[in-house]
């Protein structure tokens, strides 16, 4: 179990980071036929969705998904553009430094109290 909240999003973070690692070795597998990028692909990917399920117990799943997604997609996209996979554009750097931004909102949102399902709607 984790000791406070704030090592949740580093978890999340962390998990973020593993998301663009595992999603540039699925690229790199060839179908998963390569067999280095296909093992990196696995594990990243069990350690990545672990690390989300961690931090789901501490913070709302909307919130914990859309950062996860939302990090990991701009490190990937950056990543690729970095390597000259993909090329650069300032309109793709502008777009996710928007996604980055708004993960940073919602971490930034005061947390609300958790309410149980099928209690009905908040006051």
């Amino acid at each position: 179990m984790l000791a406070k909240p704030a090592t949740a999003w580093i978890i999340l973070l962390a998990s973020a980071v593993l998301e663009a690692v595992w999603a540039t070795a699925l690229g790199l597998s060839d179908g998963l036929t390569r067999p280095l990028p296909t093992v990196v692909f696995l594990v990243t990917a069990a350690l990545s969705m672990q690390g989300l399920g961690m931090a789901v117990k501490h913070m709302p799943l909307g919130t914990a998904y859309a950062v996860w997604v939302g990090i990991g997609a701009a490190l990937t996209v950056g990543w690729a553009m970095a390597t000259g996979v993909e090329p650069f554009s300032l309109l793709k750097v502008l777009f996710i430094a928007g996604i980055v931004g708004c993960a940073a909102g919602l971490k930034m949102l005061p947390a609300a109290p958790a309410r149980r399902r099928g209690a009905g709607p908040a006051p």
